[in-house]
């Protein structure tokens, strides 16, 4: 009820201010010098604040929604999904000195062999018009003395549920870099005891990154699915900042030949 009650309050009182500048703007023509002043003063007062407002709340409601899940997804899609480092904010946005194995966030894990690590992630929060991310993912790799850096996504339960030999995984990503790098992605799905593994490298000079998985040649038992990550390999990765503005994975029907 206080809430409500607080709302019907700033209406009224709102009404009420517009109505006393709306009979300003019409007698402002009549009034003496003094009074003119005095009304110019209260409204520059005014114009500022509103300003200040109006240039807050346009910043705010042009990024991109935290925990949108808005998606591109191909036609056929029959799951989709974004990890959470991409969707909302995590517990700590920022890490340096990365150790091997740090959990960034639940389901993100940094994997390397450095012996001292100068490694730094930060969540970055998306403001351009083109992104659906609400968050991005920010590296900055230093001085890297090691053979390996990779990011683990570890896919939600819902990715293999139903998972069949006729389906297509695809990855979608958003990526900058500060000077050209290598990226491979390795789909990792664990079938009883094995591990099935395909690679693929990032098409990153093209202007759509994606790469697509066809479990059809793959030598996976679905009957046994348990889960699926993804690995992203960078290589090359030493004095360079990279940027994933977004990473998305969907699941589809592959076209019947």
């Amino acid at each position: 009820m206080t809430k409500q009650g607080d709302r019907i309050i700033d209406k009224l009182l709102h009404r009420s201010l517009l109505r006393r500048w709306r009979r300003l703007g019409d007698f402002a023509t009549g009034l003496d010098l003094d009074s003119l002043r005095r009304y110019r003063s209260q409204a520059l007062a005014l114009r500022r604040n509103l300003d200040r407002v109006l240039h807050l709340a346009e910043h705010r409601l042009s990024l991109p929604v935290i925990g949108s899940n808005a998606i591109r997804k191909p036609m056929g899609t029959d799951w989709a999904w974004r990890p959470m480092l991409w969707k909302g904010p995590i517990p700590v946005p920022g890490l340096s000195s990365v150790l091997n194995k740090t959990l960034i966030c639940d389901g993100t894990t940094i994997f390397h062999d450095c012996r001292q690590s100068e490694l730094t992630v930060r969540q970055i929060r998306n403001t351009r018009e083109a992104d659906l991310a609400p968050f991005g993912l920010r590296m900055d790799v230093f001085r890297f003395d090691g053979s390996f850096l990779s990011l683990v996504v570890e896919l939600p339960p819902e990715s293999v549920d139903g998972l069949r030999l006729t389906h297509v995984i695809r990855l979608d990503a958003i990526v900058e870099l500060e000077k050209p790098l290598e990226i491979f992605a390795r789909l990792n799905i664990k079938y009883g005891p094995n591990v099935e593994q395909v690679v693929r490298e990032l098409p990153l000079n093209e202007e759509e990154v994606k790469v697509e998985f066809d479990l059809a040649y793959s030598k996976l038992n679905e009957k046994r699915v348990e889960r699926m990550w993804v690995d992203l390999i960078f290589e090359g990765a030493e004095m360079n900042q990279i940027i994933l503005r977004d990473l998305t994975f969907s699941r589809r029907p592959r076209a019947e030949l």
